[in-house]
């Protein structure tokens, strides 16, 4: 059996931490720890929409993550200095956008933006799905201000959505991967679930060899038990039963 590093169980997740209303500023926000990977999260409510979806009667939720320069090991250049984010900068901000709205009633929203701002301050693994979780707190939090506010009469999130990374190392499944198992591991997965049993994404690839359909659910299984644990952090860390 496949030894992990940190010497967790192959079932164990990392240590999980949320903390909710970090930024004076924003009207979410939220550090998400995973282990030795940290982001901060922040929401930012605008009453511009984008002009595809002006008079449309819907709101809209975007997101946007970066890396900051000593997150990893190495220093990188910001990516601005480059004139534009990298492929997987782009893929990682669609993923985080479409697994948030897909648990939010866009019209409820009406005619409101929430962005939400994914900074990687150090980086361990599983950087995308630590995002997505903490985004949902501090989606959370956004809609509550505009709710109190009176900006908004109806509740638009629908359902809590959060998302851990699985993968296969040495023929062992494995949750929550770190840094030295994913960049040693056979498959490599995320998996973006909501609390109603909804699966919103599930992005696994076969980087070694190809992976069979025993070990997929075996994946998915992790999944689905890593992410009910998360669910309790998350309705935890904003004080909600």
């Amino acid at each position: 059996m496949f030894k992990r590093p940190s010497n967790r169980n192959f079932n164990e997740l990392r240590n999980i931490t949320l903390e909710a209303n970090v930024s004076p500023y924003a009207e979410g926000s939220c550090i998400a720890k995973f282990g030795d990977t940290h982001v901060l999260c922040t929401a930012s409510v605008d009453n511009k929409l984008p002009l595809w979806l002006k008079n449309s009667g819907k709101g809209w939720i975007t997101a946007e993550y970066g890396m900051l320069p000593r997150s990893t090991h190495i220093r990188m250049d910001r990516e601005v200095s480059k004139g534009k984010p990298s492929g997987r900068t782009q893929e990682i901000q669609r993923l985080i956008g479409r697994s948030l709205r897909s648990v939010v009633d866009l019209k409820k929203l009406a005619q409101y933006q929430i962005k939400i701002d994914c900074d990687v301050i150090q980086a361990d693994g599983g950087t995308r799905t630590a995002s997505i979780t903490g985004g949902w707190v501090a989606l959370y939090q956004a809609v509550g201000f505009l709710l109190k506010s009176g900006k908004l009469t109806e509740n638009p999130i629908t359902d809590q959505v959060a998302a851990i990374s699985c993968g296969i190392c040495e023929n062992q499944e494995l949750i929550d991967l770190d840094y030295d198992e994913d960049s040693c591991a056979e498959t490599d997965g995320n998996f973006v679930m909501t609390l109603d049993n909804g699966i919103v994404e599930i992005q696994t690839t076969a980087e070694k060899k190809p992976f069979n359909k025993n070990q997929f659910l075996n994946l998915l299984n992790l999944a689905e038990l890593g992410t009910k644990s998360i669910f309790k952090i998350q309705r935890t860390s904003l004080g909600i039963e």
